[in-house]
């Protein structure tokens, strides 16, 4: 059958389209940096936010451009909880760190 959905399919691969929680511009997700929100491994309450680059680790994940711009935004709209489901003292930390590194090496 000419022009099934099928043969529609391989003339391009479908790439999956995701909404930045920072500057809220939808972008495919291979130009975004996927996060998760992890208990803290200290023993202290709450959630750390921590970076996923192979988009591997358990649980909700959010997307955001890794630029500090949409971190900035993302923390100051408190768009973390939100995102991510959870709510309580969330740590950044790991996830700055991990932007200011790439940065330094682009």
């Amino acid at each position: 059958m000419a022009g099934s959905p099928v043969e529609w399919g391989k003339d391009r691969p479908a790439q999956s389209v995701r909404t930045c929680i920072g500057c809220r511009q939808r972008e495919p997700s291979a130009e975004l940096l996927r996060i998760v929100a992890r208990h803290r491994e200290s023993g202290s309450p709450g959630f750390a936010v921590v970076p996923d680059p192979r988009r591997r680790l358990p649980g909700r994940g959010a997307w955001l451009h890794p630029v500090s711009a949409c971190l900035r935004s993302a923390e100051r709209r408190r768009a973390f909880g939100r995102a991510l489901r959870v709510s309580g003292n969330l740590d950044i930390s790991a996830l700055e760190q991990y932007l200011e590194n790439r940065h330094e090496h682009s």
